[in-house]
């Protein structure tokens, strides 16, 4: 138990959850949220969207050694055409918790910005994304089987692993990896993570691509088609 009687939330999950009737006061385009001096976070907010109804939220999550920019780049073309809130939290070190050793500073940095998003924009609990890139993709899947109440898609792109604390709901999930990997070979990475999930009950659409250890546009696209046409 921790102070005040309060039972202490299981490893790498995820308290922050969107409210109801948000009075939306929060401004458009790219913003800092200003919740760490160093590494912090980046939010984009479509413009020329009312902001009145719920949007989906993509976050984010950058590869070693990256940044919130850099998480961003994929999806920021086209947050304005598909209508995406999208939130690139950045690693506490120089990549993700789990990758170092276990859940912690990352899952609670990652809850604050969501917290913050979700006090000051009216976000779609139905379209609640986590997306990322090489360890970034890894995490994602990681944390978001975990906190599949929360996440009703999983976006991999170029996983090297995943090491969730809990399955918790089913979310839906995209793969992609490029058959000429250096970084993370697909045949010791996707190719036996995909199986995996599969077997594991869930919903997986798997793109094998021509490349290398990147996201092309067109499998950006692809992801985004999947996104809208699931329920």
């Amino acid at each position: 138990m921790v102070a005040g009687g309060r039972q202490q939330e299981p490893e790498g999950r995820l308290t922050a959850r969107p409210a109801q009737g948000v009075q939306v006061s929060g401004a458009r385009g790219l913003q800092a949220l200003g919740l760490d001096g160093g590494r912090d976070a980046l939010l984009y907010v479509p413009e020329g969207l009312p902001l009145t109804q719920p949007l989906p939220l993509v976050v984010m999550l950058h590869g070693a050694g990256g940044e919130a920019r850099h998480a961003l780049a994929p999806l920021l073309d086209h947050a304005d055409a598909h209508g995406l809130l999208l939130l690139a939290p950045e690693s506490r070190r120089r990549t993700w918790d789990v990758i170092l050793g276990g859940y912690g500073p990352d899952v609670a940095f990652i809850d604050r910005a969501l917290t913050w998003v979700f006090g000051r924009y009216a976000v779609d609990p139905g379209r609640i994304v986590l997306e990322g890139f090489s360890d970034g993709a890894s995490y994602a899947l990681s944390l978001g089987l975990g906190n599949g109440d929360l996440f009703t898609h999983l976006l991999a792109f170029s996983p090297g692993f995943m090491a969730p604390a809990a399955q918790v709901g089913a979310p839906r999930i995209f793969v992609s990896h490029g058959d000429g990997d250096r970084v993370l070979p697909i045949d010791r990475c996707s190719q036996v993570i995909v199986p995996e999930l599969r077997g594991a009950g869930y919903d997986v659409a798997y793109l094998e691509f021509h490349g290398p250890h990147t996201v092309p546009r067109e499998v950006v696209g692809t992801a985004l088609a999947w996104l809208e046409g699931t329920g």
